[in-house]
C-alpha cells in the first residue's frame, strides 16, 4: 500500500571486536601494569649507563691506560737535566784558561700558578703570580712583567734566570716563594781574560762549545748530562714517599794546551800595539817551537775577551792565524829559494841575473827599488828581496816542481792543528796556471796562505828539512790526573839537511846585510834569520787587487840552532813594508820568547859581529866573480816594455 512509512528493520545489532570499544572516559589503568612499565624503562637507561660507565672504565684502565697513566704522573713528576761539569782547558805549564764554576739558575712550576685540575681537584688558593714576580724582580735584575710572564707558561717547568752568582741563589731560597727552587748549575768562565781568547773560543750558556777549541773538542770537555727525577704535591711540595730518581752527571776531560801564557801575552801585546802605531786593520802573531810543532802563541788583534761577548764583536772572535788567508809577498822567495837549492840548480853564491824589470808572458815585473841591470849571488838575492832575480830561479825550476815543493811545505792544505774552521789557503794545480802564473807564485802573488801555514814552513827549514804538523793540545787529564799525551803527528821530509842549513845561512842575510830589508829584526846577542813581505789584498768586490797591503815576517832564532818561529802579519798597515812595520814585531815578541824559555845568546865565532864579518868577506868575494861571469846586460829599467802596465809587487 503507498503512502505508508517504512518500518525500521527489526534485525539483530552487529557484535563489536574489544578492541574496538572506544575506552570509556575517566577509567585509570590498573596501578601494576603502570609499574613494570616503569620498572622496564628504568632497566633500560641503567643498563645504558652501566654499558656507558663500563665501556668507560675498560677505556680508561686498558685502551687507554698508558696514557691516563703518563698524564698522571706528568700532574705531580718533575724532571730535571742536571748539566755535566765541563772540563778545564790549561796552558803548557798548567795555568787555568777556562773553567767553570757553580752557578745560581732560578726556576719555576707554572702549574701552581694556574690553579690546574689535579687528581685532588682545583687547587685552591693559587699564589698570585703578578706578587712573586715583584719580589723576584730586583735579585734577579729582571722586569716584574718578564718575570709575571714566564709564570704564566705551560707546562711544569721554565726558567726565570740563569748562571747568577751564587749569592742570587741564596737569596732567592730564602723567600721560599711557592712554586720557585733554586738549581745548582755550571757556569764557564775564563780566568785569563782575553789571553788566547780566540784560540779558547767560548761556550754557549747550555755548556756547548761555539768557538775556537771550546768547539773543537766539546766532546771530550762537555762530559754526560745527569738527571733528577722527582713528584711533588699540588701545592710545589716534594712529595717524600714519591718517586726520586738521581742520574749523577759525568765530568768532561780536561785538556793541556802547548800555549805558553807568557809568551802569548807578548804576542798579543806586540800586535794590539802594533795596530795602534801603524793604523792597522788587524794583525796577528804566531810562535812555534821549532822540533816539536808545539805552537806557543797564537794571538789575533782586535783582542777578545770570552767573558764579556756582545753583540757586534763577531769579527773578533776568528784566530786570524788559522782562518785568514792572504798572499805572503816576498816571504814566499825563501820557498823558491829553497826548492832551486834541494834541486841542485843553485846554491848560495850562484850568479843570478837580477835586472830592474824582466817581461814574462806580456807582463813586466820590476824590483820595489830602482837599481841597474845586474847579476847578484843567490844569498844578495834574498838580501834585498829582488823579484826579477827570484823569477829567473824559478824559470829554471819549472811550474810543476814549484807546486811540488809548494804542497811539501803545506801549501793547499789544512795544517792538521785541530783549530776550527782553519782554512786550507789556496794553491792552483800548474795545470791551469797562465803563462805569469810562475813568476807571480815564485815572489808571493797568486796564492794564499794562513799564518800558520807560513810559520809551518819556516819551522820545516828550522828543522833542517823535516815538517811537523802544528800542534795546539799537549794532551788530556785522565782520572788519575796524569797527562795523557796527544799525538805528536809524522814527520815528512822536505829538505836535506844540507839544503835546509844553507836556507838558513842565506836568511840572515836580509837581517845582518848591509842592504837586508829586515834589519829591524836584530836582537842583540842573537843570530836573526829571516824574510820580510809586502802584498796586495786582493779586491773584495771582484777580480784584481785593491790598494791596501799585507806587511810581514816570518823568522826564527837562534839562528844557528833554531829553536822558536815567529811569523807576523799586519793587516794594512801604514806604511806598508813589511820590513818596517812586522819586523819590530817579530823583534819584541822574539825577545820575550827567547827569555821566557832561558834560551841563552849565541857565543859561537864571538857572536853576531863576527860572524856578519865573515859573511862579509864571502859575499865580497862572491860578487866580484858575479861580475866576471856577468852577461850582456838586457839594458836599463824598462827595457823590453812594450808599453805593458808594469806589475810591480813591493818586498
Amino acid at each position: 500500500m503507498t503512502g505508508l512509512p517504512r518500518r525500521p528493520s527489526l534485525s539483530a545489532p552487529r557484535l563489536r571486536r574489544r578492541g574496538d570499544l572506544p575506552p570509556r572516559r575517566g577509567t585509570a589503568r590498573p596501578a601494576a601494569e603502570v609499574g613494570v612499565r616503569r620498572i622496564r624503562w628504568l632497566l633500560v637507561i641503567y643498563g645504558l649507563v652501566l654499558v656507558l660507565v663500563v665501556g668507560q672504565l675498560v677505556m680508561i684502565q686498558v685502551v687507554r691506560a698508558d696514557e691516563y697513566a703518563d698524564r698522571g704522573v706528568r700532574q705531580r713528576a718533575m724532571t730535571v737535566e742536571l748539566p755535566s761539569t765541563r772540563g778545564r782547558i790549561y796552558d803548557r805549564e798548567g795555568d787555568v784558561l777556562a773553567t767553570s764554576v757553580q752557578a745560581a739558575t732560578i726556576y719555576a712550576d707554572p702549574r701552581i700558578f694556574r690553579g690546574e685540575a689535579t687528581p685532588d681537584g682545583i687547587l685552591e688558593d693559587a699564589p698570585d703570580a703578578a706578587s712573586v714576580a715583584a719580589e723576584l724582580a730586583p735579585l734577579l735584575g729582571l722586569r716584574a712583567s718578564t718575570l709575571e710572564s714566564r709564570l704564566s707558561r705551560e707546562g711544569n717547568f721554565a726558567y726565570l734566570a740563569r748562571q747568577l752568582d751564587h749569592e742570587v741563589g741564596v737569596a732567592v731560597a730564602a723567600l721560599e716563594l711557592p712554586g720557585i727552587g733554586v738549581l745548582a748549575e755550571p757556569k764557564r768562565v775564563y780566568p785569563a781574560g782575553q789571553l788566547a781568547g780566540q784560540v779558547v773560543g767560548f761556550t754557549d750558556i747550555d755548556g756547548e762549545g761555539l768557538q775556537g777549541l771550546e768547539r773543537h773538542f766539546d766532546p771530550i770537555l762537555r762530559g754526560q748530562p745527569g738527571m733528577l727525577a722527582l713528584e711533588r704535591a699540588p701545592g710545589g711540595l716534594d712529595i717524600a714517599s714519591g718517586m726520586r730518581q738521581l742520574v749523577p752527571p759525568t765530568v768532561g776531560s780536561d785538556l793541556v794546551l802547548t800555549i805558553d801564557r807568557e809568551i802569548q801575552y807578548a804576542a798579543e801585546r806586540a800586535a794590539a800595539s802594533a795596530i795602534e802605531e801603524f793604523n792597522a786593520a788587524g794583525a796577528s802573531v804566531t810562535v812555534l817551537e821549532v822540533g816539536t810543532g808545539e805552537v806557543l802563541a797564537m794571538a789575533s788583534a782586535p783582542l777578545f775577551d770570552p767573558n764579556e761577548r756582545v753583540a757586534g764583536d763577531e769579527d773578533r772572535w776568528r784566530s786570524r792565524p788559522a782562518t785568514d788567508v792572504f798572499e805572503p809577498g816576498s816571504v814566499q822567495k825563501t820557498l823558491t829559494v829553497a826548492a832551486a837549492i834541494e834541486e841542485g840548480l843553485v846554491d848560495r853564491d850562484s850568479p843570478i841575473p837580477a835586472p830592474f824589470a824582466l817581461q814574462v808572458g806580456g807582463k813586466t815585473f820590476t824590483d820595489a827599488f830602482g837599481h841597474a841591470d845586474e847579476i847578484w849571488p843567490l844569498y844578495k838575492v834574498i838580501e834585498r828581496s829582488s823579484n826579477t832575480g827570484t823569477i829567473h830561479i824559478a824559470q829554471q825550476l819549472g811550474p810543476e816542481t814549484l807546486e811540488e815543493y809548494l804542497r811539501a811545505f803545506g801549501y793547499g792544505r789544512s795544517t792538521g792543528s785541530g783549530f776550527p774552521g782553519e782554512s786550507s789557503g789556496m794553491l792552483a794545480p800548474h795545470e791551469s796556471w797562465w803563462e805569469t802564473s810562475l813568476p807571480t807564485i815564485a815572489i808571493g802573488q797568486g796564492v794564499a796562505v794562513t799564518q800558520l801555514q807560513l810559520a809551518n814552513a819556516f819551522a820545516t827549514i828550522a828543522n833542517d828539512g823535516l815538517a811537523l804538523p802544528p800542534r795546539l793540545v799537549r794532551g788530556t787529564v785522565d782520572e788519575d790526573g796524569r797527562l795523557v799525551p796527544s799525538n805528536a803527528g809524522e814527520e815528512t821530509r822536505v829538505l836535506s839537511p844540507e839544503t835546509a842549513a844553507e836556507v838558513r845561512e842565506i836568511l840572515e842575510y836580509p837581517i845582518s846585510g848591509e842592504q837586508g830589508t829586515g834589519t829591524r829584526a836584530q836582537i842583540p846577542g842573537y843570530r836573526v834569520a829571516g824574510k820580510t813581505g809586502t802584498a796586495r789584498k786582493a779586491n773584495p768586490d771582484g777580480p784584481g787587487y785593491s790598494s791596501a797591503f799585507f806587511g810581514t815576517f816570518v823568522g826564527f832564532a837562534p839562528a844557528d840552532d833554531p829553536r822558536l818561529v815567529v811569523a807576523v802579519v799586519l793587516d794594512e798597515p801604514q806604511p806598508i813594508y813589511g820590513g818596517l812595520v812586522a819586523a819590530p814585531v817579530f823583534q819584541e815578541v822574539m825577545s820575550a820568547a827567547l827569555t821566557a824559555l832561558q834560551i841563552p845568546p849565541d857565543t859561537a865565532s864571538g857572536s853576531l859581529a863576527a860572524a856578519l864579518e865573515s859573511a862579509g868577506q864571502d859575499r865580497a868575494a862572491s860578487e866580484g866573480a858575479a861580475q866576471q861571469a856577468r852577461p850582456a846586460s838586457p839594458g836599463q829599467p824598462g827595457h823590453g816594455d812594450t808599453g805593458v802596465r808594469p806589475v810591480r809587487f813591493d818586498g
